[in-house]
């Protein structure tokens, strides 16, 4: 941690310490996500200060650093800068952590020898701890595995068809599967793209050839029009309520045909945290199972310092302890997830 006097603040006129720096001029100061410099303390922070040093893609940047965290970040005493990819990171600093979400051999390469050369410094995650888990079918075959009931209920996972190719042979496969119509099919990599994103809902046979593969294919669970999309951190569970595709009843199906595509179902946009819900639809999944769910994942997925979140509907509900949970095909492992959740 760094003292506030170690720190020698600058500002946009270019002047160092305090000589200029007068109340009611919080707007000049240099936005602490500029490369190469630190704003000055607020008198609302402790003595002590945590650095954290972040290399992220302009993507990245966007959805994580805003305004609101940065913001909550200084006043816990935790101050955000930008690591300058053109200069040497030993140059840099001085850092407690170092956060990234950078790829490649050379970036590697340069936190390895980071890492050898300053070990007080905490580097998330380390290169050595970074696994990429790209194949939906695989995310969600841990959950089938676990099997996972208790008292306040049970967790499934909808049987599920992955096509890795031959859009024409989908209908014969999903009837030898057994697979109920409507179908949803979502790309089977998870690569961050928007189109890995996308979310198709197949009404009747015929149009299951209009798919696009490889895919993974779900029996679609009427659950009210909302699920429920957990943040887990360490021992840390967050929950929040978002809107969803809409139940489909039988003379839907009788009448609806063709392929619907959605491109960004139950993103922080359709938050439903503050909606008039009906109560069987907004009740929270029971806690202890969360957390059962939670421990089983963490402990077969990720790093203790991973953000793992899941999104999953809740499916005829009935009186405790005759509750059942079932998976949607979004399971996300993140170190470095957006700040709006």
């Amino acid at each position: 941690m760094r003292l506030h006097d170690e720190i020698v603040p600058f500002h946009r006129n270019g002047k160092r310490g305090d000589e200029d720096y007068e109340e009611g001029e919080e707007e000049e100061v240099i936005s602490s996500i500029e490369a190469g410099f630190l704003p000055p303390p607020s008198r609302s922070l402790q003595r002590k200060l945590v650095i954290v040093g972040y290399a992220l893609t302009s993507k990245k940047i966007k959805s994580f650093l805003q305004p609101k965290l940065e913001g909550l970040a200084r006043n816990k005493g935790i101050l955000f800068v930008a690591i300058d990819q053109n200069k040497p990171l030993s140059d840099q600093g001085p850092f407690d952590i170092v956060l990234h979400k950078l790829t490649g051999k050379e970036w590697r390469q340069i936190l390895e020898d980071y890492r050898r050369t300053h070990p007080e410094v905490t580097v998330l995650d380390p290169p050595d701890a970074i696994q990429h888990l790209h194949n939906r079918q695989s995310m969600l075959q841990c959950v089938a595995d676990m099997n996972l009931s208790n008292s306040y209920g049970k967790v499934d996972v909808p049987r599920q068809l992955v096509i890795k190719k031959d859009a024409a042979s989908i209908p014969d496969a999903v009837t030898k599967a057994g697979l109920m119509l409507p179908i949803v099919a979502k790309p089977l990599v998870a690569d961050g793209s928007a189109k890995s994103h996308e979310l198709s809902l197949a009404y009747d046979q015929p149009s299951l050839q209009k798919l696009e593969p490889p895919l993974v294919l779900q029996e679609f669970v009427n659950h009210g029009g909302v699920l429920f999309k957990v943040y887990i951190v360490g021992e840390a569970i967050k929950v929040v309520r978002r809107f969803s595709l809409p139940d489909v009843c039988k003379r839907e199906l009788s009448r609806i045909e063709g392929v619907f595509r959605f491109p960004r179902v139950s993103c922080a946009a359709a938050s439903a945290d503050d909606a008039d819900l009906d109560p069987g639809v907004a009740e929270l999944p029971p806690q202890p199972l969360l957390e059962k769910l939670a421990r089983e994942l963490r402990r077969r997925l990720v790093a203790p310092f991973c953000l793992l979140s899941f999104s999953f509907p809740t499916a005829n509900i009935l009186a405790l302890p005759s509750c059942h949970f079932a998976f949607t095909l979004l399971i996300t492992l993140s170190r470095v997830s957006g700040y709006s959740i």
